[in-house]
């Protein structure tokens, strides 16, 4: 099955610059839902120190090779920053490692995720450059709002704009004059609690605030739910799990694995709908 898109693999960034948004879990059951639509999906991990991605992978073909199971596999590749030269040269190496990894694998599959470090790095910036859908998980916190613009104390209303965004502003004016490419932003509210609070609804209105400033899409993303952060070790999703003799679905179940159709849906993937529409 392929995309829509012309001159090959549709690609996904999901980035950040901060640790603990649940970037890695949300790219994973982004990259198996896919792979259970029926689309070939690569994915290039950035961070080579953590690998939380690829050791993600890495535990998923462990754990299916032991118990016999038939789990669908992306194209796993790390790339890491080059170490020789000068600053100059270490950055034009890995803009060409990146840019070389991304033509070889452009037209082999219908989806290329980029998963990147929770910091600012020269590769992520370029990751970010080559991006088709933009997503970036922010808990529902002030802390990871921050991120994204400066808020003031006493009203909540957005002062400034962060680092980060000026980034993705300036990664859209690249695109935008290398090949006339647009980046959809997708910003996904990770780890929120079914409880509501005051600091839940501020949370919210900064973010709705910030989609019209900013021209981000702000979305749903996962919820805190215990069931994400087991199934790490065993490589596996809630994409995976079916309601048999030895999986039994509990409603944390049920709620997560709706959660995930819906930020598939709300992601508006070239192809999506229609693969979805295909196997109902």
């Amino acid at each position: 099955m392929k995309t829509t898109k012309n001159n090959g693999a549709h690609i996904i960034v999901v980035g950040n610059e901060k640790g603990g948004s649940g970037k890695s879990t949300s790219a994973m059951h982004i990259v198996v839902s896919l792979l259970e639509r029926g689309f070939t999906v690569a994915i290039i991990d950035l961070d080579a120190r953590q690998k939380s991605l690829a050791r993600y992978i890495e535990n998923r073909q462990d754990y299916a090779a032991e118990h016999g199971l038939k789990l669908t596999m992306p194209d796993a590749h790390v790339l890491p920053r080059s170490e020789e030269g000068s600053a100059a040269e270490m950055e034009q190496k890995d803009e060409e490692n990146l840019s070389t990894l991304i033509g070889n694998l452009q037209n082999e599959y219908d989806y290329i995720l980029i998963d990147c470090p929770g910091s600012d790095t020269f590769l992520s910036r370029v990751a970010h450059m080559s991006a088709d859908t933009l997503i970036t998980p922010v808990n529902d916190s002030f802390v990871d709002v921050d991120l994204l613009a400066k808020v003031n104390p006493d009203t909540y209303q957005v002062e400034k704009l962060s680092l980060y965004s000026e980034m993705v502003w300036e990664a859209r004016k690249k695109r935008a004059l290398k090949d006339r490419g647009t980046i959809d932003w997708v910003v996904m509210r990770n780890r929120t609690s079914a409880l509501d609070a005051k600091n839940k609804r501020r949370v919210h209105e900064v973010l709705n605030q910030l989609q019209k400033r900013v021209a981000f899409r702000y979305v749903p993303g996962l919820g805190e739910r215990v069931i994400y952060r087991e199934l790490f070790p065993k490589g596996l999703t809630l994409v995976d799990f079916r309601d048999s003799g030895n999986q039994k679905m509990t409603m944390s179940h049920v709620a997560a694995r709706q959660e995930i159709r819906r930020l598939m849906d709300d992601l508006k993937l070239a192809g999506w709908h229609k693969a979805a529409a295909a196997a109902e």
